[in-house]
């Protein structure tokens, strides 16, 4: 529909997206910096999905079972942030508006979680909004079968654009959501034609409407300029009994008249010039950021006609039990259960007294055995390496379109879309998820990683094959360089366990924080128990811990994480006897050691004694305990790879590439001199 039309025909409509249009215009050229273009385009689409379809109320921001809404073409910020300032989110004020992509200001480049109320999840790296829903998706249907139609039932809203669906998560994500048949789903792409590079012909010609279609989606279009069609696809979708896509036909900058329907107005400002033209157009005669009274009260009721549902959302709720309310709020806010910290501990003390010899990627199964039935929140899975990962236990259930109150998720080979459906789940709320691959395979779940991360969502990556430890199958799944990655990360936990009770200890420290994200690299190979006398103490919860102390004078600390920790004992045993005192030192979760206080790190690692750091793994970062921390440059070793690995069994890879107990002790006599 054209501008003329759309003004005669919908005139009331037309005064609503054009103030998200000019705040827009305006927002980015005061910052001299954004995209305009997609706002403008898709403005008429998202006044209609919040005037007539999207359950919320912007007094109540946080109401759990508001529609979310998530604007996976995270570029186009400032429409999700007219949006929010004209409903009344408080945090969006016309001072945040004018500060856009300025230091501190809530209204940032792309949309960041936990910036302000309404931003539901961070995007800006294309198709990871998109990924994201399918896990809000995902939770909300997890939860309205554990709590009923009554206490969860609302929809996931998503406007992604030609970007994201052409970013390869999105094939993974749509695959998985039709597999699911996620009803609850809506797509709205902003079919505008156009990228950065100009027009889309010039490096795609997918048929997405049959791609969707084929993926086990309802497909339906409209004219992204007409609010009636607008509002009858949306109609429409809310009828279907799979997840829907809505191609939005637009035209991105709608209304310039020089840079509608190209890359120009894609990603910087349109210019003083044509801005003026288009406010001319538009019938806007008003100064930047400022919205007449009475379009600012249109948005406002807006803003407030899901108060009515909210309260008697709210009367359902008071309804139920007491435990049933407590438990409802608890799992919401991801508050671990009080029973948690008594399973960790009964498993350690069995494990100290059995002292079993396993992998640690079978202690973690041996873990959540124990732990899953205490906390109904988890949501387990696998990229289709569950008999690898071991992430599924007796009592989980599949979930999947039979059985909503299933537990554990075939993701397929789609390791990229699971992380992303995680960070949904858990930005949802009501969900721990965990997943599960082989370590390597971090590298295809990477982009999704580093947004747990960034968001501070405690997403539990379960990373198996954690080292040349997991042998014949060779270098192209052996990770070396990978811990180095996840450790370079920040606001990441990266755990390395080294028998099943520091697998314990890690599993409780990543089910009771509510900011970070772990991973949990476990160790194909059988590994012994190494902390055979029990403590209720977490010590992995340390970082690092003295795990034998020298008998005699201390001349050797040894470092090691995981499988190798076994390889430090032996050593140990050598060197002390022949008279040389070696304390070794477990370090399970560099993060955390670096986070206790000095004084601490000091009782661990004092100055004096030479020290070895032994991993199957790259150096890289090790000079931060070898060289650092009271170590000196001369008195410092390090045990591990220097390439990548090779395929052969596991104990011949280990003594080819000089990880063994006799390398150890000769390196450290080495450094004694």
């Amino acid at each position: 529909m054209d501008i003329p039309t759309l003004r005669e025909k919908h005139p009331d409509h037309w005064k609503k997206a054009s103030a998200l249009r000019v705040l827009a215009m305006d927002a980015v050229q005061a910052a001299n910096s954004g995209h305009p273009g997609m706002p403008m385009g898709m403005a008429d689409v998202a006044t209609v999905l919040f005037e007539k379809h999207l359950k919320f109320d912007a007094q109540n921001p946080d109401w759990p079972d508001r529609d979310r809404f998530i604007l996976s073409a995270g570029h186009g910020s400032m429409l999700l942030y007219g949006l929010l300032h004209l409903t009344g989110y408080s945090d969006i004020t016309m001072d945040e508006i004018r500060n856009f992509r300025q230091w501190h200001s809530k209204t940032a480049g792309h949309p960041e979680y936990g910036y302000a109320k309404g931003i539901e999840t961070t995007t800006g790296p294309l198709g990871q909004g998109l990924a994201a829903s399918v896990g809000f998706a995902i939770a909300e249907e997890a939860l309205r079968a554990r709590f009923g139609k009554k206490v969860v039932d609302h929809r996931t809203w998503v406007i992604a654009g030609d970007g994201c669906l052409m970013e390869g998560i999105s094939h993974e994500a749509i695959g998985l959501a039709g597999m699911q048949k996620l009803s609850k789903l809506v797509i709205l792409w902003d079919n505008n034609s156009i990228t950065i590079d100009g027009d889309i012909s010039k490096s795609d010609i997918t048929d997405q409407r049959a791609r969707f279609a084929a993926s086990g989606w309802t497909v339906l279009h409209c004219d992204g300029h007409d609010p009636d069609d607008i509002d009858r696809a949306m109609t429409e979708a809310k009828k279907s009994d799979r997840p829907v896509l809505i191609d939005c036909k637009t035209h991105i900058g709608y209304g310039s008249p020089k840079k509608q329907d190209t890359a120009a107005s894609h990603g910087s400002p349109l210019g003083a010039d044509e801005i003026a033209a288009v406010r001319e157009i538009y019938g806007w005669p008003h100064p930047a950021f400022e919205i007449p009274e009475d379009i600012r009260a249109a948005w406002a009721a807006i803003g407030s006609r899901g108060a009515e549902e909210r309260a008697a959302w709210e009367e359902r709720v008071a309804s139920l039990s007491e435990s049933r309310q407590a438990e409802f709020k608890r799992q919401l806010t991801l508050e671990p259960p009080k029973r948690l910290a008594a399973a960790i501990r009964a498993i350690k003390k069995q494990a100290a007294e059995d002292k079993p010899k396993v992998a640690t990627r079978k202690a973690s199964e041996m873990v959540l055995a124990a732990v899953n039935p205490v906390v109904p929140e988890t949501i387990g899975g696998s990229a289709d390496l569950t008999g690898s990962n071991n992430t599924k236990t007796a009592d989980l259930g599949v979930f999947d379109p039979e059985n909503r109150k299933g537990r554990y998720i075939h993701f397929g080979i789609r390791e990229h879309a699971m992380a992303a459906a995680m960070n949904g789940m858990v930005q949802h709320g009501g969900v721990r998820p965990y997943g599960g691959t082989f370590l390597c395979f971090a590298d295809y779940a990477r982009g999704s990683m580093r947004l747990s991360a960034l968001m501070g969502v405690p997403v539990v990556y379960v990373m198996t094959h954690d080292s040349i430890g997991l042998g014949e199958d060779g270098p192209t799944h052996q990770p070396v360089e990978h811990l180095a990655i996840c450790r370079a990360t920040p606001n990441t936990w990266l755990f390395r366990p080294a028998d099943v009770v520091e697998t314990a200890e890690a599993w409780e420290m990543a089910l009771n924080t509510k900011e970070t994200p772990s991973v949990l690299a476990l160790s194909r190979q059988n590994l012994p128990t190494v902390r055979t006398t029990h403590t209720n103490k977490n010590l992995t919860a340390q970082g690092a811990y003295t795990l034998a102390e020298a008998t005699g004078k201390r001349q050797a600390i040894l470092m090691a994480t995981g499988s190798e920790v076994e390889i430090a004992l032996k050593a140990r045993e050598l060197l002390e006897a022949e008279g040389i005192g070696t304390r070794v030192v477990s370090m399970p979760c560099w993060e955390l050691f670096d986070c206790q206080p000095e004084s601490y790190r000091r009782k661990v690692l004092p100055a004096g004694p030479v020290r070895v750091a032994i991993e199957a793994s790259q150096r890289f970062g090790w000079d931060r305990w070898l060289l650092g921390e009271r170590g000196r440059e001369g008195k410092a070793a390090f045990i591990g790879m220097e390439r990548f690995g090779a395929s052969g069994p596991s104990e011949r890879l280990y003594e080819e590439f000089g990880i063994t107990a006799d390398a150890t002790v000769a390196k450290v006599k080495e450094l004694l001199g």
